[in-house]
């Protein structure tokens, strides 16, 4: 049948098939006709298919197609043969589209799946043909400028982000930043967050994230868009009145409160509803997705550096949440994409899912954009203690500040030295983990130490940095208390995460071997180090990622830490993060700091030298 076509092709006269008695095969070239009607949020089409006279139904053809058939069965009895093409080229269409009176109806945003089927008429396969180019070009385009009140210089790749996201909402899609973790995703947005206030001064945007990322977002704010109006919306004297909603341009919040304030979000409409570390929503039957689904927008933009964690079928309630009914059903999903790209390693099935979600989705890694990065970025990650372990740091807070303040009052800063710094000791203590207290810590009224909970912001938070956005990339932790590690090893190990260690503890031989393992086995992702023993003399060029559990307010022995991995040898850009719990001792002392530059030298490395440059103001501020 393909030569007997080739040849009508070619105009070459086949003689005699109408006198094969027993042929059973239709001879007409198949002919597929799409007419297209549009809606804002559909494309309503007319799909003809016949053969010759005989036209197939609809629903006869998606069939055969869908089961990869080679023929279809004709009204009079004879078959047709399917084009190889067609299947190629009408699947994804037959799939995506929704059966509809005879007719297929096919969401907006599937509008590529339309472009490669060459549907619609001339001037719809125009605009069609100048979206795709727009969305392959946007690192190229320049078609909105950055605002003047950005107070920062974009990257090449920052400036394509802020494009692409422009230019999303200019077609009224939502789409997802997926850059690897430490390329600026929040510069980005906050960029674009400044473009949509003046283009649409009269909305109100709401950014949810995790709690532990509520603060860097407000630091980001201050830094980089200063005149944006912002409101946190956490705590337990949380409140979001019609007077705040209209003044600000961004409402922070994080996934619990969504979750738990529902009724009162759901009421309001935003612009933009923004999630960060959009994986927090992956599983579709939590509650915390549920209550996204419900917030009103006028449209919705996604940010994670790892959108697909375990499986496929972490990427459907986060596109759904975007573009909703873009996959379809979950059970269509599951068994269109999920099931056979996890489980059969189905090629196809992966292709068409790419297809599908190219355009709504930007992903850059540190390898694409290497030569546009800074050889060392370091960035502060905010920790939110729960009320748990707040409770406890305030009550060893009100302690030292009333005895100490009288002991300073009574004697003065020097000789009250060894009391501050036992204070502040156990303030950072308590700021990774109460459950180091136990080891002869006492009671804030001197009775014997009771069994502290290991409740730990900076232990969730690393754990989650760790498990969901350092991807493959290997990982240093340093801490300066050897207890800390010790919970970091119990929590890697329950989740069955595997690890190397290193403490002073360690001989010098079994050092050694750990670092040859580190350096060359891709499984020992992270390596736990002490301050102490992994501060210098170590070469772990393997590693990209830092983090500084517990600063210790000494640049110099921070620079070491991270002087670890960044150095000579080492090809791939640095991330250091210091973890620094809100309003502890910890962000004051980063404030001393940028007071007394001084002071920074000396803190904790030197005892002595540091409480010679406190004033009793100074430490009031400190366990304020």
């Amino acid at each position: 049948m393909q030569f007997y076509h080739k040849m009508q092709q070619m105009d070459v006269p086949v003689l005699g098939m109408n006198q094969m008695r027993k042929f059973k095969y239709n001879t007409s070239v198949p002919q597929f006709e799409i007419i297209t009607g549009r809606s804002i949020d559909w494309f309503d089409l007319t799909i003809r298919v016949s053969y010759g006279e005989l036209v197939v139904p609809l629903n006869e053809l998606r069939k055969a197609i869908l089961g990869r058939q080679d023929y279809i069965l004709l009204s009079d009895g004879s078959l047709g043969m399917l084009p190889k093409e067609w299947l190629d080229k009408f699947s994804l269409l037959l799939r995506m589209g929704q059966m509809r009176e005879g007719g297929l109806r096919l969401p907006s945003v599937h509008w590529a799946i339309l472009q490669e089927s060459g549907g619609g008429d001339e001037a719809l396969r125009r605009e069609l043909e100048e979206k795709k180019q727009r969305l392959l070009s946007v690192d190229r385009d320049r078609t909105w400028p950055v605002s003047s009140a950005v107070q920062a210089k974009l990257r090449d790749y920052q400036l394509g982000g802020f494009q692409w996201m422009c230019l999303l909402d200019d077609m009224g899609w939502g789409g997802c930043l997926a850059d690897d973790m430490g390329l600026g995703k929040t510069l980005q947005t906050l960029s674009f967050l400044q473009h949509l206030v003046e283009r649409y001064p009269e909305e109100t945007h709401l950014v949810v994230c995790p709690t532990s990322l509520l603060y860097n977002w407000e630091s980001e704010i201050r830094k980089f868009v200063p005149g944006l109006d912002w409101h946190i919306h956490y705590g337990a004297d949380r409140e979001l009145d019609e007077a705040t909603f209209k003044r600000a341009h961004v409402i922070i919040t994080s996934y619990g409160m969504v979750r738990n304030d529902i009724e009162h979000f759901s009421q309001w409409k935003f612009g933009y509803v923004i999630l960060d570390e959009s994986q927090s929503i992956k599983n579709p039957a939590s509650q915390v997705r549920k209550a996204i689904q419900q917030l009103q927008a006028r449209n919705r933009l996604a940010l994670s550096g790892t959108p697909v964690q375990n499986n496929t079928f972490d990427l459907y309630a986060q596109m759904d949440f975007l573009n909703p009914g873009m996959l379809g059903s979950m059970e269509f999903f599951r068994g269109e994409f999920a099931t056979p790209i996890d489980r059969n390693g189905d090629k196809d099935a992966a292709a068409r899912l790419k297809r599908l979600v190219y355009p709504f989705i930007l992903r850059r890694t540190k390898e694409q954009v290497a030569k546009d990065l800074p050889d060392r970025t370091e960035m502060i990650l905010w920790c939110e203690m729960g009320d748990e372990q707040r409770k406890i740091y305030n009550s060893f807070k009100e302690h030292y500040r009333e005895s100490i303040l009288e002991q300073i009052a009574e004697q003065g800063v020097g000789k009250s030295s060894i009391a501050i710094l036992e204070g502040l000791t156990k303030l950072r203590q308590i700021c990774d983990s109460p459950a180091m207290l136990k080891d002869g810590a006492g009671e804030p009224d001197g009775r014997p130490a009771a069994g502290y909970p290991n409740v730990s912001a900076k232990l969730e938070e690393l754990v989650r940095e760790i498990e969901e956005n350092t991807g493959n990339h290997k990982v240093l932790v340093f801490s300066q208390f050897t207890s800390m590690l010790g919970l970091i090893r119990q929590a890697l190990d329950e989740r069955g995460v595997g690890y190397l260690y290193l403490d002073g503890s360690v001989a010098a031989e079994e050092r050694r071997a750990s670092v040859e393992k580190f350096q060359s086995s891709p499984e020992m992702r992270v390596f736990l180090i002490s301050l102490k023993a992994g501060g210098v003399g170590l070469t772990l060029t393997a590693a990209d990622y830092v983090y500084l559990v517990d600063p210790w307010w000494n640049p110099a022995a921070e620079a070491q830490a991270i002087d670890r991995s960044h150095r000579i040898g080492q090809e791939k850009k640095v991330f250091a993060y210091r973890m620094i719990c809100k309003d502890s001792v910890e962000e004051k002392i980063l404030q001393l700091q940028e007071k007394k530059r001084a002071l920074a030298a000396d803190l904790i490395s030197e005892e002595g030298g540091f409480v010679k440059q406190l004033t009793s103001e100074d430490v009031a501020y400190l366990f304020s």
